[in-house]
């Protein structure tokens, strides 16, 4: 019996060992009009093979390019398609630079210091106090979803005040939405919410 351990490694296991096989029969043919025939042949049986690779943009691009890796780019046939070399495939793409943006508070995110800063260009005085009272609410949205407690309104004005370096204030802590009402928005039961025992609540009477 011929186990897997010992047989060669497959380059695309996805398509078996049997797609293995015919790909490594079809470069021992030496007629090339034959060879061509297995080639097409082959990758019709990958195709029935991979049905979900049909729902990829260019499928069959994509066969006949694993079936030139699968037979280790010494597969010579005319292909439909540009012949990928070894060298390109194994190419490394360009490392990218991670984004270093400082942000103040993690819970609120880099969005919410832009949308800030575009808060800060409005010039109409009635524009400006309504986008600055948007912007505490989802401030407040955004602290209640890290943090499923409680929080002050006052806390998030002033933190609002800072990262605006005191340019955007929400004058009455009143207009910004209710905390239970923004938990019931994210899907929290305010009723729900563990409440901290009071001190001496807990104790046993002597």
């Amino acid at each position: 019996m011929e186990y897997n351990t010992v047989r060669p490694k497959m380059l695309i296991p996805e398509y078996g060992r049997n797609v293995q096989k015919m790909i490594d029969f079809a470069r021992k043919i030496e007629d090339r009009d034959e060879r061509n025939r297995a080639a097409k042949a082959i990758i019709e049986v990958m195709g029935q093979l991979n049905p979900h690779l049909r729902d990829v943009d260019d499928f069959k691009h994509k066969l006949w390019t694993h079936l030139f890796i699968m037979s280790d780019f010494q597969l010579d046939v005319d292909s439909p398609y540009p012949i990928p070399s070894r060298e390109t495939l194994e190419e490394r793409p360009e490392r990218l630079g991670y984004p270093k943006n400082s942000i103040r508070y993690g819970h609120y995110g880099h969005n919410i210091q832009e949308m800030i800063k575009k808060a800060l260009v409005i010039s109409d005085p009635e524009e400006k106090s309504a986008v600055t009272r948007r912007l505490a609410n989802i401030m407040k949205k955004l602290y209640l979803t890290y943090n499923n407690d409680t929080v002050e309104n006052k806390v998030i004005m002033n933190q609002l005040s800072e990262l605006s370096n005191g340019k955007l204030q929400v004058e009455d802590p009143e207009d910004l939405t209710s905390t239970n009402q923004i938990l019931r928005s994210i899907g929290v039961n305010p009723n729900a919410r563990k409440k901290k025992p009071l001190k001496g609540k807990n104790k046993k009477k002597r």
